[in-house]
């Protein structure tokens, strides 16, 4: 009779405890009373973060487009987004004259890279060809809406075929540009040639 007195006595101290921590735990943390907004994770980060001012810089005429992009995503800098166009651009033509199907399918949308393994599986790819100058010519548009960022980028490049000069090809392109507006990734989605 003593042990089992003894096991309801632990209990008991046992409840005590469990009561006592859940009344810590409850002043600490507060309780909901359903009168509380609902706060999506998004507002919540936005609402913690500092606010900056969406300064925009001194823009040359050629792109001059990007205002629109500044306007409405506070982090964005156009100096980054350039030298990820341009260097997304010499990926995605070195996997293309490569025929490197796997690492365009990570870069480009799924009708770009269609258009691209169709163009390799009826061989007009080069692997010869390798670039040797690229420029961004200008913004030819930007723009902010549902939720998506999109810019549209002149390019001229130049490519050579076995390092021989005369054989330099020069190309004029549009290339379109897309990612999510509140991504912060800093990974963007060919879906236009």
């Amino acid at each position: 009779m003593l042990y089992g007195d003894l096991q309801f006595f632990d209990i008991i101290i046992f409840a005590v405890i469990a009561v006592f921590i859940i009344y810590r735990l409850r002043s600490v943390l507060g309780k909901r009373t359903g009168f509380q907004k609902n706060v999506n994770q998004k507002e919540f980060i936005k609402s913690q973060s500092p606010k900056k001012e969406n300064k925009i810089p001194q823009l040359p005429e050629n792109m001059q487009k990007l205002e629109t992009v500044y306007k409405k995503i506070p982090f964005f800098d156009h100096k980054i987004f350039l030298e990820g166009a341009k260097k997304a651009f010499e990926i995605i033509i070195t996997a293309f004259n490569k025929g490197d199907k796997k690492t365009l399918k990570d870069l480009v949308s799924k009708d770009v890279y269609d258009a691209f393994v169709n163009a390799i599986d009826l061989g007009s790819n080069d692997p010869n060809y390798q670039f040797y100058s690229l420029i961004i010519d200008s913004i030819e548009d930007a723009k902010v809406e549902n939720g998506t960022i999109t810019i549209s980028v002149n390019f001229t490049s130049e490519q050579i075929q076995n390092n021989n000069e005369e054989s330099i090809v020069k190309n004029k392109d549009t290339w379109v540009f897309e990612k999510s507006e509140d991504s912060t990734s800093p990974a963007w989605t060919l879906i236009s040639t």
